[in-house]
């Protein structure tokens, strides 16, 4: 009969965490509805059975120029904003670990030996004897709020929400990264073949001046076309100094990308050696909202902002708090730990909050009314993310029709201005023909470089509207070993690669 109250009691405990544990205040998260395209617009050329969307691809398989890839390393490893991301994800998660710790119990130590002077004089009177003598104390406390409501689960629930928005954001950061490195490498590159194509054209032209000047001391030209052929040099010449201005400066642009002071660039594979897909397919539209890491930041925010409604909510309601004491006291150090020393106290307590000035409730309409911005900001991104693929998808099919009908203007003139060459030394037109024919050459040329590379940024804009260049589950593959040569077979030296 003597067992059957504590087993009692200990099940009355289990009942009361259970319905501790059930009573949940506040709405559970779902998410919400958006009406989901069936597909991409401009998505004209769907992928195939067993081709990989371009958005699933690592960025390492998406570029294969090794001279980006060792940069976009460099700038993961390196950048600022990736290693503050990082870190912010750190606070998140020990954030996380106080809101957890929140809904466990509570339990200190304490040892003290206080010295205590009583006054002669006081009153009422002291009884006579020692009024002077040491209290040595050794015990230690438990407290338990017992969690009711859902608040601290709530509270939690909000926390790691809050911790998986910051790698979430971190995931962000090292997308916007790898594409923004890429971007600004194709752009280099591109300013290198400008001034390739500058130093080609002023080479070509003094060879032109030089042929004018020799007719004209032949008596076969005159000054007027020998003026206009050093135009064409002169013209020729500016651009070579503001092609390198330009290089120098987006050098140091991705010399910060990778978190180092501004300084030279290696190259890899010109622009025009750049490996663009035939097809790219961007995939479901419904898998852009798991994809994309602004998405699932966005949603990770709206689950920690309904969670807070719960906490708000669970504030109106009573808080039950267990506590005890214990331990042993005594004014003789050897014989603290006696039985006859010892202390304690347990105990409970309910606050019912009856008036605080309406601020209770306030908070709940606060945090209500950031629970349905959270949503409106997540219907938002949503619909920027489909925008920006159709944006893209459109972006580099006419791009790359352009660039195709800049390649048909490009060659068309490199005819023309050999036929011009050709009927200018046969005597047939005046130099004015060859000088117009050059001057559309040369800017078509340029017209030409610019459109390769807005075609593969394009790509770019495409791939990181896609959601790609964050995935992290494998890690990029290493280099294959040069192969071994063959016995008695001097090993032959490696090539001399030339460096804009």
């Amino acid at each position: 009969m003597g067992a059957a109250g504590p087993f009692r009691t200990a099940r009355r405990w289990v009942a009361l965490l259970a319905v501790a544990g059930a009573c949940h205040v506040g709405p559970d998260y779902a998410r919400p509805a958006y009406d989901v395209p069936e597909a991409h617009r401009g998505d004209v050329e769907p992928a195939a059975p067993g081709v990989p969307v371009m958005g699933d691809l690592r960025w390492f398989e998406m570029f294969h120029d090794d001279a980006l890839r060792e940069l976009i390393r460099i700038a993961v490893a390196e950048n600022y904003d990736a290693r503050l991301a990082a870190e912010r994800i750190e606070e998140a998660r020990a954030l996380w670990q106080i809101a957890r710790g929140a809904e466990l119990p509570t339990v200190d130590g304490a040892a003290s030996a206080t010295y205590t002077g009583l006054s002669r004089n006081g009153i009422p009177p002291f009884p006579t004897g020692d009024r002077d003598g040491m209290q040595y104390a050794l015990g230690g406390s438990f407290s338990w709020e017992l969690d009711f409501w859902g608040r601290l689960d709530r509270a939690t629930e909000a926390a790691r929400a809050e911790m998986l928005s910051a790698e979430e954001n971190r995931r962000l950061v090292v997308q916007v990264l790898v594409t923004e490195v890429a971007r600004a490498y194709f752009e280099l590159r591109e300013l290198d073949l400008e001034l390739e194509i500058a130093q080609a054209t002023l080479e070509s032209r003094r060879k032109s001046l030089e042929l004018v000047t020799l007719r004209r001391d032949e008596g076969v030209s005159n000054s007027v076309e020998v003026r206009q052929a050093e135009v064409l040099v002169t013209t020729a010449q500016q651009q070579i100094p503001d092609a390198e201005r330009r290089i120098e400066q987006k050098e140091n642009e991705i010399s910060v990308l990778l978190g180092r002071n501004p300084g030279p660039v290696v190259r890899g594979r010109a622009l025009v050696e750049q490996g663009i897909p035939d097809a790219v397919p961007p995939g479901l539209p419904s898998a852009l909202l798991e994809r994309r890491p602004d998405i699932r930041a966005a949603e990770q925010d709206l689950v920690a902002a309904n969670a807070r409604i719960g906490e708000a909510k669970a504030l109106l309601y009573p808080r039950i708090s267990l506590t005890a004491t214990g331990g042993f006291a005594s004014e003789d150090l050897s014989e603290l730990l006696n039985g006859s020393s010892g202390f304690w106290d347990v105990g409970a307590a309910l606050v019912q909050p009856i008036f605080n000035g309406g601020r209770l409730r306030a908070n709940v309409r606060a945090t209500e009314s950031r629970q349905r911005q959270a949503v409106i900001l997540y219907l938002q991104t949503v619909q920027l993310a489909f925008r920006e693929v159709a944006d893209a998808l459109v972006g580099y099919r006419k791009l790359r029709e352009f660039r195709e009908q800049q390649e048909i203007l490009t060659k068309t003139l490199e005819d023309q201005q050999r036929l011009s060459n050709m009927r200018y030394k046969g005597g047939v037109t005046a130099y004015l023909e060859v000088l117009d024919t050059d001057r559309q050459l040369f800017d078509a040329q340029l017209g030409l470089a610019q459109a390769k590379r807005n075609e593969i940024l394009a790509l770019v804009a495409l791939y990181r509207a896609l959601g790609g260049g964050w995935v992290e589950t494998q890690a990029e593959p290493a280099a294959p070993a040069p192969p071994e040569p063959p016995p008695n077979e001097p090993v032959a030296e490696p090539p001399t690669v030339k460096r804009n």
